[in-house]
């Protein structure tokens, strides 16, 4: 299938993003904002239509098409880190419009709706007040990689909580 799809047959290429889209997704889901995964997948799908032919070792395009997405995911990323100058009012906002009950509730969806690793992180740190390297030493991780974790999730929970 991927040797047709290189050759220019369509068929092979409509299947070819249809087998590899779920696998394209959870890479996503790990790697993107909540609301990027589904933008992420769809552009690296795209980009991937058009160049498939250009990849020189098709033995390489799994490892191509997992950097595709990685790419797009760090593109969406820089664009939704952007300072909103009306976000802090916003929150202030939905703050306001909640009961103590229902922010934890609404919390509670919000931590569910996060990846494992990400969840781990945030518990130790927040529920649990571990420093970084506290956490770093549990979870086998290096400080920085757990102050990236623990920045993603806060971010897809203030995104989610948002939403």
């Amino acid at each position: 299938m991927l040797l047709a799809a290189h050759a220019g047959d369509r068929d092979a290429m409509v299947q070819l993003l249809h087998v590899y889209r779920p696998n394209l997704r959870r890479y996503a889901q790990q790697r993107c904002l909540i609301s990027d995964v589904d933008d992420a997948v769809q552009e690296a799908l795209l980009v991937m239509a058009r160049h498939l032919g250009a990849v020189r070792k098709l033995a390489s395009f799994s490892g191509w098409m997992f950097k595709v997405v990685q790419r797009e995911c760090r593109r969406l990323g820089r664009v939704a880190f952007k300072q909103d100058p009306y976000e802090e009012a916003l929150v202030d906002q939905w703050m306001a419009a909640h009961t103590p009950d229902s922010l934890r509730m609404d919390l509670a969806a919000a931590m569910e709706s996060l990846p494992p690793h990400y969840v781990q992180v945030v518990l130790l740190r927040d529920f649990e007040e571990l420093s970084i390297r506290e956490i770093g030493e549990r979870l086998e991780l290096d400080v920085p990689a757990v102050k990236s974790r623990l920045h993603r999730a806060r971010v897809m929970i203030r995104e989610y909580l948002l939403a």
